[in-house]
C-alpha cells in the first residue's frame, strides 16, 4: 500500500504543484465527504478509498468533516489529529469547505462524495495545474432506470477550464455498479465452510454458543420505525425461536421499550416468549459483514449496509433513508424490480408488502413472509451473481479514471 504523501504547500495565490501522473505511475486521489447522516456517506467514502488503495495502488487521502461518525467505522482513527494515516490512507479532518485544501498538493483524481462541493481553493488550484485533475462527483445509489442516461456526464465549469463528471452507483448495465472487493466472496465462503470461525463469532458477539437450528436469526440495523412493536411482537408469538442481533442505533430505544428496559445497549440481553433479543456493540465494517453472514435475514438501512446485504447472499429487508413527500418510495420500488423480478408471483408480492410495509406502508406480517422464505434465500443467491455482472463500482471508477488519464 503507498505510503502517506507529505504535504506540499499550496494557497490561493501559489502555483499548484501537482502534475498529472502516467498511467503506469500510482494515482493519487483525494476524496471529499461531507457527513449529512448516520454513517453511510462516509462508510461508502471508507470503503472505496481502501479498496482503491489495496486492489488498484492508488495514494489515497480522505477529507472528512466528522471524524467522531468516522471513528466509528474505524477505530484507529484519532479524534485529536487533524491530520494522519490510517492504513496508509491519508485522512484529514475537513474543519470548514473554505479551508480544505489550502495547504495540501492536488490530487491527480478529485472525488466530490454525494454532492458535498470541493473547497473554492481547491478548484482553483486544480484549474492552475498544466493538466487538470480528474473531477468526478460521486452520487447516491439508485435503482431507477434513469441512472443509466446520467452515468458519466459532464458538466463544464461555469467559470474555469474545468469539467465534472457525474459517477453514478447503480443495480444495472450502464451504471456504475456498486462497492465490493475482490476478496469478499472468499471470505464470505471461509466464514459458511468454518465452524470454528462461526463458533467464535458467537462467542465474541453475544458471549454464548450460537443457537439452536430451528431458530432464525435476524440482524436488526434501522432507523427509527413505526411498526417495530407490532413486528417484535410477532417474533414474540413466533412458533420457532427468533434470535434478533441489534447493533447498538437509534432504533435500540424501540427495542428497550418493548422489554421494559430503561436502555438496549450493547451487552444486553433480553427474552419474551420465543423472541431472544441480543445488544451488540457498533462494529467496523468487516465485523458487519460477518454478522450478515451469521443471520438467516438483514435489516438494513440507507446505502452502504443496503448493498452488503446483498452481496452477503441472503434474504433482507431494506428500510430505505425517508424523503419528504414519500420521494424514496419510487426508489423503494426499482430496488425491488430489479431484485425480486424473478421470483414467483406470490414471493414477488410477499416481499414488496413487507418491505413497503417497513416503510411506513401497511402493517408488516410476518407469517406472510416467512412462508416464502426459501425463495427468498434462492433469490437472495442468485441475485448476488447477477450484481456483479456490471462490475464493481471501484474498478469501473479505476478504468473510467485511468481512460482519462491517457
Amino acid at each position: 500500500m503507498p505510503s502517506a504523501r507529505p504535504p506540499a504547500p499550496l494557497t490561493s495565490n501559489a502555483p499548484s504543484t501537482g502534475r498529472t501522473a502516467p498511467v503506469h505511475e500510482a494515482i493519487a486521489c483525494d476524496v471529499f465527504c461531507a457527513v449529512i447522516d448516520n454513517f453511510g456517506d462516509i462508510g461508502v467514502c471508507w470503503r472505496l478509498a481502501r479498496q482503491l488503495a489495496s486492489e488498484y495502488g492508488w495514494q489515497m487521502r480522505i477529507f472528512v468533516d466528522d471524524l467522531h461518525a468516522f471513528q466509528k467505522l474505524c477505530p484507529a482513527l484519532d479524534l485529536d489529529r487533524s491530520r494522519q494515516a490510517v492504513s496508509g490512507i491519508v485522512i484529514e479532518h475537513w474543519h470548514e469547505p473554505s479551508h480544505a485544501g489550502e495547504t495540501l498538493e492536488v490530487a491527480d483524481v478529485a472525488i466530490e462524495a454525494f454532492g458535498c462541493e470541493l473547497p473554492h481553493v481547491y478548484v482553483a488550484a486544480m484549474a492552475r495545474r498544466e493538466r487538470p485533475p480528474v473531477w468526478l462527483n460521486l452520487e447516491y445509489l439508485s435503482a431507477e432506470d434513469w441512472v443509466a442516461d446520467f452515468h458519466l456526464r459532464r458538466s463544464p465549469h461555469p467559470r474555469y477550464p474545468l469539467t465534472k463528471t457525474f459517477f453514478f452507483p447503480g443495480l444495472g448495465a450502464g451504471t456504475g455498479g456498486v462497492l465490493k472487493e475482490r476478496h469478499l466472496d472468499a471470505a464470505r465462503a471461509t466464514f459458511e465452510a468454518s465452524p470454528q470461525m462461526r463458533a467464535g463469532w458467537w462467542q465474541n458477539a453475544i458471549g454464548a454458543p450460537a443457537p439452536e437450528p430451528d431458530a432464525t436469526v435476524i440482524s436488526l440495523f434501522s432507523y427509527e420505525n413505526p411498526v417495530i412493536d407490532s413486528l417484535l411482537g410477532q417474533w414474540r408469538d413466533s412458533p420457532t425461536p427468533i434470535v434478533l442481533l441489534v447493533p447498538e442505533g437509534r432504533i435500540s430505544g424501540a427495542i428497550a421499550r418493548f422489554f421494559g428496559l430503561p436502555g438496549f445497549a450493547a451487552g444486553t440481553h433480553a427474552a419474551r416468549g420465543n423472541l431472544r433479543a441480543h445488544a451488540l456493540a457498533f462494529t467496523d465494517q468487516p465485523g458487519y459483514d460477518a454478522l450478515l453472514w451469521a443471520s438467516h435475514l438483514n435489516f438494513v438501512r440507507g446505502e452502504d449496509s443496503f448493498v452488503r446485504a446483498q452481496w452477503a447472499a441472503r434474504p433482507f429487508v431494506w428500510h430505505i433513508y425517508p424523503q419528504a413527500d414519500d420521494a424514496h418510495l419510487p426508489k423503494l420500488d426499482a430496488a425491488l424490480a430489479h431484485y425480486a423480478g424473478p421470483l414467483p408471483a406470490p414471493a414477488r408480492a410477499a416481499l414488496a408488502r413487507f418491505w413497503h410495509a417497513w416503510n411506513g406502508t401497511g402493517r408488516p406480517d410476518w407469517a406472510d413472509f416467512q412462508r416464502h422464505r426459501a425463495a427468498f434465500e434462492q433469490r437472495a443467491a442468485a441475485w448476488a451473481v447477477e450484481l456483479a455482472a456490471p462490475g464493481d463500482l471501484a474498478g469501473n471508477l479505476a478504468e473510467f479514471t485511468k481512460s482519462q488519464l491517457k
